[in-house]
């Protein structure tokens, strides 16, 4: 019988580059849309002839062999059959892509006498969540947490922080937040920019006006409203020390304009979109840490501009310097953005309207496959 690998058991073997092969089951516009590094794609259903005609060419009995597909079904009845093709090291990936698609790394981005603040990073998305705390208090928030509210509750918990409040910088399109459903569940404030109004949602949450500042211990959370990407997206200055950006500024790009607006409508988005960088971010000081909402994730599954597992954040001199697209006029800055956006995240009005509280998922499995890919944030 095959051996199973767990997602985080791949992960360590995909950034120790262990050598192994990657057989994806899945058809190959799933495999297109989005991958594992280094996979192969060799379509494959239960019960159908042994493909060996379509693995690879140098792939010999004795290599180690991982298989996986959509849930773990497939991949395991590939596994059995190249078990008994005479290949001896074979192992399924527990859960397919649905379990990966689960994998968390935990990353200090800031860490000070007076102020802590880690990247919780989701692998197969790239989505960037925040635990911001003061050490001496034992306070701490979480912003912008995924629906796995348990990643973020274990890393306040394994640092001695209690959670007093959580946060979203926007109303997501590419994934469904598991804010509101965390600070029900601890009992404590929800928070967005106060222009979330606009975005007529229907739950009741603490709204943050321009400039109004919540605190977490002795650390001072400052709203600064940055929209472009969203009309309600909202930044937090955090002691002034860092900003928490969430999808208006990354660390290789800007974020998308058009989710929101819609194709027509997406110049309004992107001179929005102008105006918050340069009138609001690019106004703080070079010293300050841009912590972004998103890594860009490939749809092979490669991080850039940083692997998993390091710290996604730059200084905003930096990214001042660095991206071209911050030096373009309001003019060729617009036509840049709505002349290029890329492929829209998958599900995404759905994803908005459950996060608006518009509408419910039905299970976890719609959840699970709501959320499948990369997110599709950054302009290319």
């Amino acid at each position: 019988m095959p051996a199973t690998t767990t997602p985080a058991e791949l992960a360590a073997l995909l950034d120790a580059d262990a050598d192994a092969t990657i057989l994806d089951t899945r058809p190959p516009e799933s495999f297109d849309a989005w991958h594992l590094p280094g996979a192969v794609n060799v379509p494959y259903k239960p019960n159908q002839p042994f493909p060996g005609d379509a693995l690879p060419d140098d792939l010999d009995t004795t290599d180690r062999v991982l298989t996986v597909c959509a849930k773990g079904t497939s991949s395991r009845f590939l596994a059995d059959e190249l078990e008994s093709a005479g290949y001896r090291d074979v192992s399924v990936v527990a859960g397919g892509m649905r379990g990966w698609s689960a994998v968390y790394e935990t990353v200090p981005v800031v860490a000070r006498s007076d102020l802590e603040i880690v990247q919780v990073q989701r692998r197969a998305k790239g989505c960037l969540g925040y635990v911001v705390a003061d050490p001496r208090s034992g306070d701490a928030a979480a912003v912008d947490p995924t629906r796995h509210t348990e990643r973020f509750r274990a890393v306040a918990e394994s640092r001695g922080y209690e959670l007093v409040r959580v946060l979203d910088t926007h109303v997501h399109a590419d994934h469904v937040s598991g804010g509101r459903r965390l600070a029900d569940d601890l009992g404590v404030p929800y928070h967005l920019g106060a222009n979330a109004r606009e975005r007529d949602v229907a739950y009741e949450y603490d709204a943050i006006e321009r400039n109004d500042t919540v605190s977490v211990g002795d650390v001072s959370v400052k709203a600064v409203p940055t929209p472009g990407h969203t009309t309600d997206l909202t930044s937090y200055l955090v002691d002034d020390a860092a900003v928490l950006t969430g999808d208006a500024l990354f660390v290789d790009s800007v974020g998308r304009t058009e989710l929101e607006f819609g194709d027509a409508d997406a110049d309004r988005g992107a001179r929005l979109q102008h105006g918050s960088l340069h009138r609001t971010l690019l106004a703080l000081p070079d010293s300050v840490t841009v912590l972004p909402g998103h890594a860009s994730v490939a749809a092979d599954g490669t991080w850039t501009p940083t692997p998993p597992g390091h710290p996604v954040k730059s200084r905003l001199g930096a990214l001042r310097d660095r991206l071209p697209l911050l030096s373009l006029s309001e003019d060729a800055f617009v036509e840049r953005l709505t002349a290029s956006a890329p492929a829209k995240p998958p599900n995404y009005e759905r994803v908005i309207d459950i996060n608006r509280g518009r509408e419910e998922p039905e299970t976890e499995t719609e959840l699970t496959e709501l959320e499948l890919g990369p997110n599709n944030c950054a302009i290319d």
